[in-house]
């Protein structure tokens, strides 16, 4: 394939962004809708998708669903799934982000904890890219991108579990790649580092912490969910046709020093 300007041209192109009512999640689908793709806006609460999307319409011109379902319940995502690709007619598109994050210390983590952990990163990531696909099958092409971390890489205390899950989204996305691939279909991880939104407020509002970032990162500084977008894009449009179950880090360095 020649590569030119066109090769980057998502517009038209129709994704499903799970766990996008705010945060990262957000950040993405509003970067795929100012791309020209169109949308569907994911979460588990009613009121706070539909307040994503109207945010994401207001401000771009494209097509911007909303979708509240659970993405543990398998019956749940076949019928959401299915609702939100009806919604846009067709999908091109699957972010899977949606993920939640439990700290504990880990002699005193509760199983409960660590199953909702990885129930909703790993099972979830794993049932709906599986109802997805079938509908990427039948067309012969399509992008999956996970939303994996530099927690995959990369272990600190507490948080034993996320980092669990996040180590299988890097091989889910592997395995997906060897299943899909034959089909047209690629498959990739994007690993965001340390990036400053309002699940992490805390953390950055904690100097000891915000140093710890700022000089264990060479770019020295918190990421913006808008560093991650670029890379998105990428992954979502032609000019990555022949990248296939990889994992790029978005992590400002990072994972490339000691």
């Amino acid at each position: 394939m020649k590569v030119t300007s066109s090769s980057f041209n998502i517009a038209g192109r129709k994704a499903l962004v799970t766990g996008s009512s705010r945060g990262i999640g957000f950040a993405l689908a509003r970067g795929l809708a100012k791309a020209g793709a169109d949308v569907v806006i994911h979460g588990r609460h009613a009121q706070e998708v539909e307040r994503a999307a109207q945010s994401i319409r207001d401000e771009t011109q494209a097509t911007v669903r909303t979708a509240t379902f659970d993405i543990t319940d398998e019956h749940a995502v076949a019928d959401g799934v299915d609702s939100a690709i009806e919604a846009l007619g067709g999908l091109d598109i699957l972010v899977n982000n949606a993920g939640i994050q439990i700290r504990h210390p880990l002699t005193e983590f509760p199983a409960k904890d660590w199953n909702a952990v990885v129930s909703v990163n790993l099972t979830g990531a794993f049932l709906v890219a599986q109802r997805a696909a079938q509908t990427l099958i039948e067309q012969k092409s399509g992008k999956i991108i996970n939303i994996a971390s530099v927690q995959s890489r990369l272990a600190r205390p507490g948080i034993t579990p996320y980092s669990a899950t996040k180590g299988g989204i890097v091989m889910l996305t592997r395995g997906l790649c060897a299943d899909l691939g034959p089909s047209g279909i690629q498959v990739n991880a994007l690993a965001p580092g340390y990036i400053q939104t309002e699940l992490t407020k805390s953390l950055v509002e904690d100097p000891a912490f915000t140093a710890w970032v700022q000089g264990r990162t060479p770019a020295a500084r918190w990421g913006q969910v808008e560093d991650l977008v670029g890379t998105l894009l990428f992954l979502s449009s032609p000019a990555s046709d022949f990248v296939n179950g990889q994992t790029l880090f978005v992590d400002g360095g990072m994972t490339a020093v000691v």
